[in-house]
């Protein structure tokens, strides 16, 4: 059996994750969804993740909080960020992060695509 490169989406918005999934899944990838940075953190998935699609700004923890999160267990898993608030300083802050994108709502699916194509041969 083929195993297929997991990503994950973690956005508090339900309609979100499943939109997101779905093009996902699309592409070829397994897909697996959190409504929060600290379901994702709490999930077994996490070892296997190969990126992370998420949310800028979410309930609790934030999509650029869980990256330094990560960081600083020493997880480097490629992450896209997804934004209806794209501000500068949190572009910034997420590409000092490492993160690998970072998109406005709504964006272009053929972006997302070379984006997790890249992340996935990294």
């Amino acid at each position: 059996m083929v195993r297929h490169p997991i990503v994950s989406i973690v956005d508090d918005d339900a309609s979100v994750r499943a939109a997101l999934g779905s093009f996902v899944r699309s592409l070829g990838f397994a897909v697996r969804t959190f409504d929060s940075a600290e379901a994702f953190l709490a999930s077994p998935d996490l070892a296997q993740t190969r990126c992370i699609v998420t949310d800028v700004q979410m309930p609790g923890m934030s999509g650029l909080d869980l990256q330094d999160r990560l960081r600083a267990a020493g997880k480097a898993i490629p992450a896209v960020f997804i934004t209806a608030f794209p501000e500068e300083h949190l572009r910034t802050r997420a590409q000092t992060g490492g993160a690998i994108g970072f998109l406005a709502k709504p964006f272009d699916g053929q972006t997302l695509a070379k984006l997790l194509a890249a992340a996935i041969k990294s």
